[in-house]
């Protein structure tokens, strides 16, 4: 190809960024940016701009959803980053700063107070709800959220109630330890969910560096904010409840923005609902936009996966009823007004998702109040259920996983929340 400044040899990009072309003039091989001065230029301070805050080979080497989300992290950071301001003094105005009779000893103690309540409630919540974060990360991080700035919200009124004082602030070290695991561990969740190339080291890097110039901008309005609200109580809750809306809604914005294409218990609730409705197949955009990001106390049967035989079976005549119509490495049972489903040890991930759907589908089937008359005849009625539910699979279970692969789904792996329990039993047969 020839052009006014000779030859082209060559054309090469970085990315889907900046290109350039080689070009031979007079036996001399000369390398130039492709596009005009103005354009080169632009590109030169967007580029290090990406290249120190966005992961290398954005947006190919990321999901589709992560600008938008990074966008709204930002947004929620920075208004956090002032609402922590005016706790911040808040407590230390609670623990004497500024105080002629406070003493460097009481401080101390109430501080120490303060740190090792929230050592302890970090231990326990990740004990009881570690297993949790994965599985409905995007819940669990609107609620870290929000529990922080119920935090905050406490150490700015601690010091007006100076005879519990030290109990308003352990409290408050409590939720934010709290906040500290449940928004930590689905950060680290999401960054699974974002990274295309296995960079997730990168992308948690560069988040950190984005967290850090956001950080640093609120620290230079905090500044100019100090002055102001010093004494000044209205003025003070005022700002913190503006603070407080800004970030909430940014956060609400971020978890519904993201589009996970892995299946937890509510996406294929909605998946699958949807398909025995009208055999439409949900795409993982419409499937998310639908899936609950609050906490929420449930209105169905709840589920249980990985139990023990004895959730599922009490006795030899209830492990045949179980074993009944199904030839599947699962068993599934109503006990106690919950869906069990017992696994086997060579069960797959296409297993579990049908043991999943099976359980949803009778869930979605069987209510609190009709459990609670006649316990007898329920229970045969629940068995019944359950032999249905594997005839229903039988029919439907095959297209079903083909159109959810076919939709964009990630049907590898899942998000479902087993417990560890695997179990060998006999048949009838044996």
């Amino acid at each position: 190809m020839h052009t006014d400044r000779g030859v082209v040899l060559a054309t090469e990009r970085y990315g889907s960024a900046e290109s350039w072309m080689y070009f031979a003039k007079d036996r001399v091989m000369e390398r130039r940016r492709d596009g005009s001065e103005g354009e080169s230029r632009g590109n030169s301070i967007i580029g290090v701009f990406k290249s120190v805050f966005l992961p290398q080979g954005y947006p190919e080497s990321v999901s589709d959803d992560y600008l938008q989300y990074q966008f709204w992290d930002t947004v929620q950071a920075f208004s956090s980053s002032l609402s922590g301001t005016l706790a911040t003094q808040a407590s230390l105005k609670g623990v004497g700063v500024g105080n002629q009779e406070a003493t460097v000893a009481a401080a101390t103690v109430t501080w120490l107070l303060r740190d090792g309540a929230g050592m302890l409630g970090r231990i326990l919540f990740a004990w009881q709800k570690g297993n949790k974060l994965d599985s409905e990360a995007k819940k669990w991080r609107l609620f870290a959220d929000v529990l922080n700035d119920i935090a905050m919200f406490m150490e700015i009124s601690a010091p007006y109630f100076p005879a519990c004082f030290t109990l308003i602030v352990c409290t408050a070290g409590i939720f934010k330890s709290l906040v500290g695991v449940a928004g930590g561990a689905t950060r680290a969740a999401l960054t699974v969910h974002q990274a295309r190339r296995d960079n997730m080291a990168d992308i948690s890097a560069k988040d950190g560096s984005q967290e850090t110039l956001v950080n640093l901008a609120g620290l230079l309005v905090s500044l100019i904010l100090i002055p102001l609200v010093t004494d000044n109580l209205i003025l003070t809750l005022s700002l913190f409840f503006l603070f407080t809306v800004l970030h909430l809604f940014a956060n609400y914005k971020a978890v519904r923005s993201v589009v996970m294409e892995t299946l937890n218990e509510a996406r294929l609730s909605i998946v699958l609902q949807q398909y025995l409705r009208d055999r439409r197949m949900l795409s993982p955009l419409e499937a998310n936009q639908r899936e609950p990001v609050f906490l929420e106390f449930r209105k169905t049967v709840p589920i249980k996966l990985g139990v023990r035989l004895q959730e599922v079976v009490q006795s030899p005549e209830e492990l045949n009823l179980a074993l009944k119509e199904n030839n599947m490495p699962y068993l599934l049972g109503v006990q106690n007004g919950c869906v069990c489903v017992c696994l086997g040890p060579e069960a797959s991930v296409h297993d579990e998702i049908r043991a999943m759907c099976q359980a949803v589908w009778l869930s979605s089937m069987l209510s609190p109040p009709t459990l609670r008359e006649h316990p007898t005849s329920q229970q045969q009625s629940n068995w019944e259920m359950v032999h249905k539910s594997h005839k229903l699979m039988d029919t439907i279970f095959n297209p079903f996983l083909k159109d959810v692969e076919a939709a964009g789904w990630d049907i590898k792996r899942t998000l479902l929340d087993w417990d560890e329990w695997r179990v060998e039993w006999k048949t009838k047969s044996n």
